[in-house]
């Protein structure tokens, strides 16, 4: 997009292009050619940029530090809370029990659409890598005992975790989208549910009946070990749990529409995605830790599992924060918001198309989120694009077709035991699927309202 403009405008508009387009082709190729951890090669690009872009100096780090700063300011509660809240819902067995219940109501005939359920709500609270790895062995059971194809069972479960990972918060990406483009948590959460569920009918259900000849042998290693039925918490709590941040979220977004103008402050300081959490995890730290007999150490133990295994999420989203902040203060995010503003394209498909190309280009959801939200935020200044639109916009393109620089591919690939082939075919076809019917999601909400 941005090469087709380099040969238009004066000389130096046509620069600053150039060195915005040297810094993204820096950045893909140092995650996916050089095997450059994210984080660091965000800091590299954002200062070599910033510089070559006419920052001083000694202004410089002070942007990398002050982008890093913003972006970790309003999401580390809610996805650092968010983790806590996912591991204690895996380990308490409150992810099997609703699995389990979820199975028993369908029965097998159904079960392509049992498991897409069971993706989506088990999705809300887990991490998209957490879900993944708890909910095979799932499917890999199903598989065995009433000998399924194993690829065509499974995808209807992964492409409604990929979903809720791109669209939903408290995911790491929507999460930060959303503060970074001051949108609704609420609205964004109604609004991607709202395309959620047609998009997982679409890619999951219907989509696996395609996949049935696809020949999968999973490996023996990641046969089931589960919690027997005496240890696992009761239905309703499961569910409780894993919906209390969505219930919260719905609650306060509705209330003012219903209640005196007097009580807007407090149902506003409850609404905050960061109290929201706060709550949530204060309640399942009772009813799945300490009322199971968890001691409060071991629930401790846990959520500092949590905070683990989404460190390095976090320092990608400082890194991206750096990369944006260079943008602002050299002036670059105004000037390519102008030029964008210069086609006829809506910003919604801009912010989808720029997320798609960084994401095939590099592999990686979370980068490809945050790099076109640092390149198409300033679009939100200048028209009347729903911020919370173009959240679900940038986030549907960030799963644009899953290749090998995708760990997912290769998670996906090696779990079912099956060929390039057949991976490219399920997986990569999957996500893609999800992404396009995410943006006709996106566009037909926009017409709508």
């Amino acid at each position: 997009m941005i090469i087709l403009y380099l040969f238009t405008g004066n000389p130096s508009f046509k620069m600053t292009l150039f060195i915005v387009f040297l810094a993204l082709v820096a950045l893909v190729i140092l995650i996916a050619v050089c095997k450059i951890n994210p984080f660091l090669a965000f800091l590299v690009v954002a200062v070599i940029a910033g510089l070559c872009l006419g920052i001083p100096l000694g202004q410089v780090t002070k942007s990398v530090e002050k982008g890093m700063g913003d972006i970790l300011g309003g999401n580390v509660v809610i996805i650092v809370v968010g983790a806590m809240l996912g591991k204690l819902i895996a380990e308490s067995g409150a992810a099997q029990q609703i699995a389990s219940s979820i199975m028993q109501k369908v029965g097998l005939k159904n079960i392509h659409w049992a498991l897409a359920l069971i993706g989506f709500i088990i999705g809300i609270p887990l991490f998209y890598n957490t879900g993944f790895v708890l909910m095979i062995p799932l499917v890999f059971s199903l598989v065995y005992q009433y000998k399924l194809p194993a690829v065509a069972t499974g995808i209807p479960l992964l492409a409604a975790l990929s979903v809720a990972h791109g669209f939903l918060p408290p995911h790491p990406s929507p999460s930060a989208l959303v503060t970074q483009f001051n949108a609704n948590i609420g609205k964004t959460m109604f609004y991607g549910i709202m395309i959620a569920i047609p998009t997982i009918i679409l890619a999951g259900p219907l989509f696996s009946r395609t996949l049935k000849k696809i020949v999968s042998v999973p490996l023996a290693t990641f046969q089931p070990t589960e919690l027997p039925v005496s240890q696992l918490p009761t239905i309703f709590n499961s569910f409780f749990a894993a919906l209390l941040p969505v219930t919260f979220f719905a609650l306060t977004t509705l209330l003012p529409f219903f209640v005196p103008v007097t009580f807007h402050t407090v149902i506003s300081f409850f609404a905050q995605p960061s109290i929201v959490m706060l709550i949530a995890l204060a309640v399942v730290t009772f009813s799945l830790g300490v009322k199971k007999g968890r001691s409060m150490k071991r629930v401790m133990i846990i959520y500092g599992e949590a905070v683990k295994e989404i460190a390095m999420i976090l320092l990608i989203i400082a890194g991206a924060g750096a990369l944006k902040q260079i943008l602002i203060d050299s002036g670059v995010s105004n000037q390519i918001a102008g030029l964008l503003q210069n086609i006829s394209l809506s910003p919604l498909f801009l912010g989808w198309l720029t997320a798609a190309i960084i994401r095939v280009a590099v592999g990686s959801a979370t980068v490809a989120g945050f790099t076109a939200a640092g390149i198409i935020g300033p679009l939100l200044i200048h028209t009347n694009t729903d911020p919370n639109l173009m959240v679900l916009s940038i986030g549907a393109g960030s799963l644009m077709f899953s290749h090998v620089n995708d760990s997912g591919f290769w998670m996906f690939k090696e779990y079912f035991n099956i060929s390039l082939k057949d991976t490219f075919r399920s997986w990569s076809f999957m996500e893609t699927i999800v992404s396009i019917a995410g943006l006709i999601g996106v566009m037909l909400l926009n017409f709508i309202i």
